[in-house]
C-alpha cells in the first residue's frame, strides 16, 4: 500500500513522519497527472502547491481550523488528503467531484470559490466569526500572487490589518497567474526605485562606473542585479507591513525543512501575518513547467509527452472573434484590446502578436478593465474588452455607471457565454443576457454561427454605443465564411423559415438546434417559422410581432437563465404589442446553479437541443385551444 492510500483524512497524515512527506508528494503528483491526462483540469498550479498543502494539513486541526483557498482551483492535493482519493477520477465530470472547493462536497472545503480575489475577504470573515463566537480555531488563506492584482484582495488585506485579529495569509508566489502578472503591485514595488533622489543617484553612479576601465561595466551589472534582489526580498515586506501584516519570507515552498518550521512558527503568532512562499508551477511534470499557461487549465493530454490528445478541427469562436478584430485593427488605429489576465483564454494572444502596443492586460481587475475602456472611449478610442461571461459579472456596476450612462462606444466580447462544461457552477455564463439587456443604451447580440459572429464584431465597432457580442465556448460550426464582414442593421433579426403553426424564436447557438427541430416537425406536416433574433436588445419587435400573429403558438429558446433573459424580452414585446392571446413558452436554463458536465450532456438535460425543442413545440401545440387551431 502506498503512503497516499493510507490517508483517509488529515488525522492519518499526522501519523506520518516528515521524512515520508517527499514520497507522499511524489505520489500525489503522479495521481494528479494520471487523472488530469484523462479528464483535463488545472494541472500546473496544483503540482506547484503540493508540499504547502501537506504542511498545512499536518500542522492545522482541519476541519476545525479553516483553510480558505483563493480561487480554489489549486486544491486538488487538498481533496486527496481529505477523504476524496477514491472519487478523484471523477474530477470535473458530470455527477463527480468539483474542480473547485465546494462546501456541499466536504466539511474540509471552507468556502466555495471559482473567481480569484475572494479568499482573503472570506478568511477575514471566518477569523472574525471565530473571535465573536469564542472559538479557538485558526484561519489560513492561501492566495496566489496573481490575485494580488485583484482589488478585492487588497481590500481584504487592508481590513484584516485594521482589525488586527489572528489570520494567516499565505502568498503562494509562483511568479505567474493565468497569464503573465501585471498591475499596480508591480508599480508599487518599484516606487522607491523611481523616486527623484534615487533616480538621480543611480544615473550619476552609472555614469561614474562607466568611466572606470575594465571593471566599471561588470560592477554596473552587479548594481542592477542588487536592485532587483532588493525589490524581490525587501519591498514586498514593506507593502504588507504597511497594510498591518507581519511579513515573513520569502521561503522555499518545496523544502519541508524550511516550510514546516516556519509555518509552525507563523501559526503561533498573534495578529495578521503574511507568509510569502515561493513555488514552481508544474513541478514534477516537465511539459507543465515549460508551458504553465497551457497547463493552467488544460484539456486531456498524453501523460508521457504532455501533448493534447484531442485537437480541434475547426477554429473556436474565440479565435474567429479575435481574427476579425485583428483584421479590423489593421485599418482602424482606434481599436485596442483589453483583457483581465485572460490573454490566452480569450484568444487575444493573436492580437498581441499583431499589435503588441495596442493590447492591455490589466490583471485580475475586471472592474478596472471596464472603466479603463470607458476612459479610452471617451477620448475617441474604440476599446474592445474580451472577457469570460462569468468574470464580466464582477464589473456590472462599471458597465452601468461608467460605460452605459455616458453611452460610450465600448465593445464587450463576451466569451464562454452559456454552458461551459467541466468548470461548472461558478463558470457557466448564464446571466449576461439578463444583466445586460435592462441597461439603457446597451446593445446585446449573440450570433447563430461563426460567420455571423464576424459580422457582429464588425457591427460593434460601427455602432456608436456600448455593445456586447456574446459567443460560446468551444469549436465553431464549420459554416462557410463571408470574405468581408459587414455591419448588421441595428436591431434587425432574420426570418430563416416561414410557417403558420408554431414559431421557434431563437438566439445564439440554439438557432441551429431550432432549425433541426423545425425540419423534424415539418416532416410531420407541422408548418414552422424560425426566427434568428440576433439581437436580445434592441429586439426586432416588428419581425417577432409579424410572425407571432401568423402562428398558433410561439417558443423562445436561449442558452442563458430564464428569468429576465431573452425569452422575457420576447414576452414583454408581445405584451407591448397587445398579443396576449398567443400561447408562449420560454425555453432556457432554470433558476438554479447549473452543475458541471459536458456541454452536450447539459444541453440535453435542460432541453436545449433539437430534441428538446421538438418536444416542447409538440407539447405547446397540444395545449393550443381547438378554436385557435381551426382559425
Amino acid at each position: 500500500m502506498s503512503i497516499l492510500q493510507r490517508i483517509e483524512s488529515p488525522a492519518d497524515l499526522k501519523k506520518l513522519s516528515p521524512e515520508e512527506f517527499p514520497e507522499l508528494c511524489q505520489e500525489i503528483r503522479s495521481l494528479i497527472i494520471s487523472v488530469l491526462s484523462n479528464v483535463g483540469g488545472h494541472l500546473a498550479s496544483n503540482l506547484g502547491v503540493v508540499e504547502l498543502t501537506v504542511a498545512l494539513h499536518y500542522l492545522l486541526d482541519t476541519p476545525n481550523d479553516k483553510i480558505v483557498w483563493d480561487t480554489s482551483n489549486q486544491a486538488y492535493a487538498h481533496k486527496l488528503l481529505t477523504g476524496r482519493r477514491e472519487q478523484f477520477h471523477t474530477l470535473r465530470q458530470f455527477g463527480g467531484m468539483s474542480g473547485f472547493c465546494k462546501r456541499e462536497e466536504s466539511e474540509y472545503d471552507a468556502f466555495n470559490a471559482g473567481h480569484a480575489g475572494t479568499g482573503v475577504s472570506a478568511a477575514v470573515g471566518y477569523s472574525e466569526a471565530h473571535e465573536q463566537m469564542g472559538l479557538p480555531h485558526r484561519t489560513v488563506c492561501v492566495v496566489g500572487d496573481g490575485a494580488l492584482t485583484a482589488g478585492m484582495t487588497l481590500e481584504g488585506l487592508q481590513h484584516a490589518g485594521d482589525l488586527k485579529k489572528n489570520l494567516v495569509v499565505i502568498l503562494n508566489d509562483n511568479q505567474m497567474s493565468i497569464s503573465r502578472n501585471v498591475g499596480a503591485i508591480s508599480a508599487y514595488l518599484n516606487r522607491t526605485f523611481t523616486g527623484e533622489f534615487y533616480t538621480r543617484l543611480r544615473e550619476e553612479t552609472s555614469q561614474l562606473l562607466e568611466t572606470i576601465p575594465q571593471i566599471g561595466e561588470p560592477v554596473k551589472k552587479m548594481a542592477i542585479r542588487a536592485e532587483e534582489l532588493a525589490k524581490g526580498f525587501l519591498l514586498p515586506g514593506l507593502l504588507f507591513e504597511e497594510l498591518g501584516f507581519r511579513y515573513v519570507g520569502p521561503i522555499d515552498g518545496h523544502n519541508f525543512e524550511h516550510l514546516l518550521t516556519t509555518l509552525d512558527n507563523v501559526l503561533k503568532l498573534k495578529g495578521p501575518t503574511l507568509l510569502h512562499v515561493i513555488t514552481k508551477k508544474g513541478l514534477g511534470f516537465e511539459p507543465a513547467m515549460k508551458n504553465p499557461v497551457w497547463f493552467h487549465a488544460c484539456s486531456p493530454f498524453d501523460a508521457k509527452t504532455g501533448e493534447p490528445t484531442k485537437k480541434a478541427t475547426r477554429p473556436s469562436y474565440s479565435a474567429v472573434a479575435v481574427k476579425t478584430l485583428v483584421d479590423m485593427a489593421e485599418d482602424d488605429k482606434r481599436i485596442v484590446a483589453i483583457t483581465a489576465a485572460m490573454c490566452e483564454g480569450t484568444g487575444l494572444a493573436a492580437f498581441e502578436k499583431a499589435f503588441p502596443d495596442r493590447i492591455y492586460d490589466v490583471g485580475i481587475a475586471e472592474q478596472h478593465a471596464v472603466t479603463f475602456a470607458a476612459g479610452l472611449a471617451a477620448q475617441g478610442m474604440r476599446p474592445v474588452i474580451c472577457m469570460y461571461s462569468t468574470f464580466l459579472q464582477r464589473a456590472y456596476d462599471q458597465v452601468v455607471h461608467d460605460v452605459a450612462t455616458q453611452n460610450l462606444p465600448v465593445t464587450l466580447c463576451i466569451d464562454r457565454g452559456g454552458l461551459v462544461a467541466e468548470d461548472g457552477t461558478t463558470h457557466h455564463g448564464a446571466f449576461d443576457f439578463a444583466f445586460l439587456r435592462h441597461v439603457p443604451n446597451m446593445v446585446v447580440m449573440a450570433p447563430k454561427d461563426e460567420n455571423e459572429l464576424q459580422h457582429m464584431v464588425k457591427s460593434s465597432i460601427h455602432y456608436e454605443c456600448p455593445v456586447s457580442v456574446r459567443y460560446p465556448r468551444g469549436a465553431s460550426l464549420g459554416v462557410p465564411m463571408d470574405a468581408t464582414p459587414e455591419p448588421l442593421p441595428l436591431g434587425q433579426g432574420e426570418l430563416l423559415r416561414d410557417g403558420d403553426d408554431v414559431a421557434l424564436v431563437a438566439v445564439g447557438v440554439l438557432v441551429h438546434h431550432a432549425m433541426e427541430a423545425a425540419e423534424r416537425l415539418a416532416q410531420e406536416g407541422i408548418s414552422v417559422a424560425v426566427v434568428n433574433a440576433r439581437f436580445v436588445k434592441p429586439l426586432d419587435n416588428e419581425l417577432i410581432g409579424t410572425v407571432a400573429q401568423k402562428v398558433k403558438c410561439l417558443l423562445t429558446m436561449e442558452e442563458g437563465c430564464q428569468m429576465g433573459g431573452f425569452g422575457s424580452a420576447v414576452l414583454e414585446s408581445l405584451s407591448d404589442q397587445g398579443l396576449w392571446h398567443i400561447p408562449t413558452k420560454v425555453l432556457a436554463l432554470p433558476d438554479i446553479y447549473i452543475e458541471q458536465g459536458p456541454q452536450d450532456l447539459l444541453r440535453e438535460k435542460y432541453g436545449l437541443t433539437a430534441n428538446g425543442i421538438y418536444d416542447q413545440a409538440k407539447a405547446l401545440l397540444a395545449r393550443v385551444p381547438l378554436h385557435a387551431v381551426m382559425d
